[in-house]
């Protein structure tokens, strides 16, 4: 698959990076969509110790987002962001796929 169907901005890698020197762990960053969460899907994010045979992977800056192949279909074109504002820093994934979505950003509706 291309970078195109789902990419890592490099605000989110270089956290990525940070986070799995501190535990020395890969870079690696799992993303999957679950059932559930206030709008009908959520995000699970967590990091990976190596992609899975069916992953989609796609790499920035040297770290590597993986996507499980049934998550892929409700995640095609989205950008993986890391934000840092008043509220808090958290990762955040524009998702153009997704009709409407929570307050907390972490579920949505298709």
């Amino acid at each position: 698959m291309s970078e195109t169907m789902i990419s890592l901005a490099p605000s989110a890698a270089k956290r990525i990076a940070t986070i799995a020197a501190k535990q020395g762990t890969p870079a690696i960053l799992r993303l999957s969509v679950e059932g559930g969460g206030c709008s009908g899907f959520q995000y699970k994010f967590g990091l990976a110790d190596a992609p899975e045979a069916d992953d989609t992977v796609t790499e920035t800056d040297g770290v590597r987002l993986v996507v499980d192949e049934v998550s892929l279909g409700l995640l095609e074109g989205s950008v993986v962001e890391y934000v840092e504002s008043l509220g808090g820093a958290a990762f955040r994934v524009s998702n153009p796929q997704a009709a409407s979505g929570c307050g907390c950003g972490s579920s949505f509706a298709i």
